[in-house]
């Protein structure tokens, strides 16, 4: 299951099923039990400054933010993945620099990050590319080529 928390302020700015499907094509591809959950959070630039100040002590904002969990959802007893939080202020400004659209941005940030929660990491070129293979991948899946 994918809970969706869109920040009022962009409810009406989002497509929460481009997220959701993004979501599940990533854990698809990475072949995760069907029955596995994780929360996408779509808010702005001051919570995502917030968190990567608490979690990660840096100061500044940040388009996505993933938190990793090992817990069991207690309503249906299957793994919770963990959170993905995402700048909408930040995907808009990254999407116009890019030249595409905000669907576009945000559905990446959601595969950028539900790979995240799934163990890959771009702390390295090795790992860079191998994440890099894996989200271009999923992207194609969604019909997203940059």
């Amino acid at each position: 299951m994918i809970n969706i928390n869109i920040t009022k302020k962009y409810s009406s700015l989002v497509d929460s099923s481009l997220l959701e499907r993004a979501a599940l094509t990533t854990l698809k591809d990475q072949k995760v039990s069907s029955g596995s959950s994780l929360s996408l959070v779509i808010s702005d630039d001051d919570r995502l400054l917030q968190l990567n100040q608490q979690f990660n002590n840096i100061n500044a904002p940040t388009d996505v933010l993933s938190f990793p969990s090992d817990h069991i959802d207690p309503d249906s007893n299957s793994p919770y993945l963990g959170d993905v939080i995402i700048s909408f202020s930040r995907a808009k400004e990254q999407a116009t620099y890019a030249g595409h659209s905000i669907e576009s941005e945000l559905q990446l940030l959601v595969v950028h990050g539900v790979l995240h929660l799934l163990g890959h990491d771009h702390s390295d070129e090795q790992e860079q590319a191998r994440m890099w293979i894996v989200q271009s991948r999923v992207l194609a899946m969604l019909g997203i080529e940059f």
